[in-house]
C-alpha cells in the first residue's frame, strides 16, 4: 500500500478489524457506517457509579460475533448520556464514553455509544465521527487492515 502523505487520507474497507486498547478488547469487527453521526460498540450488563463527584460504567462485551463465551470486562468515564435515535427510529438514552480506537495502526480517541447490539450484524459501528478527515472508505472491499489470529475462545491459544 502506498504510503500516506500529508494531505492525502488512509483508505478502509466497509468493515474493518479495530481494537479498543483503553478496554482490553484487542480486536472486534466495526462497520463502518458514514450514515451513523456517532460510533456504538455492543454492551451489557452495564453498570453506573459515581466516583469522586464523576459517573463511571462497568459493563462486558462480547468481541466476536456468535461467540457468547469470549467476554471482555471493561471500565471507563462517562462523558454524557445522549438520546440515541436506532436505524429503526427508536429512541434511546445511551451512555457515551471516549477511548482510544486502533485501526490501520493508528490510534485516535473516539466517542463511542454503550448499547445491546446482540441482535445486530456487528458487534461495533464505526459513524462518521470516528473516520472524518483521516480516512476514505472503500465500499467494495473489507479489511484493508488485515484479519487478526483466530484464537480459541476456550484456551486463548491460536488456531492454526
Amino acid at each position: 500500500m502506498a504510503k500516506k502523505t500529508a494531505r492525502e487520507k488512509r483508505v478502509i474497507g466497509w468493515r474493518e478489524w479495530v481494537g479498543l486498547p483503553d478496554l482490553g478488547v484487542e480486536a472486534i469487527k466495526a462497520k463502518i457506517d458514514s450514515g451513523a453521526r456517532s460510533s456504538s460498540l455492543h454492551a451489557f450488563n452495564l453498570d453506573t457509579y459515581e466516583r469522586d463527584g464523576r459517573t463511571f460504567v462497568r459493563f462486558s462485551v462480547h468481541p466476536f460475533q456468535r461467540d457468547s463465551k469470549t467476554t471482555v470486562e471493561a471500565e471507563a468515564e462517562v462523558s454524557e448520556f445522549r438520546n440515541v435515535r436506532s436505524s429503526s427510529g427508536h429512541a434511546e438514552l445511551r451512555p457515551v464514553i471516549v477511548t482510544t480506537m486502533e485501526i490501520l495502526g493508528e490510534q485516535r480517541q473516539i466517542e463511542l455509544t454503550l448499547a445491546n447490539r446482540d441482535q445486530m450484524g456487528f458487534r461495533m459501528l464505526l459513524g462518521r465521527q470516528a473516520v472524518r478527515r483521516r480516512f476514505l472508505v472503500d465500499t467494495g472491499r473489507s479489511y484493508y487492515g488485515g484479519k487478526p489470529e483466530r484464537r480459541s475462545s476456550e484456551t486463548g491459544n491460536p488456531i492454526a
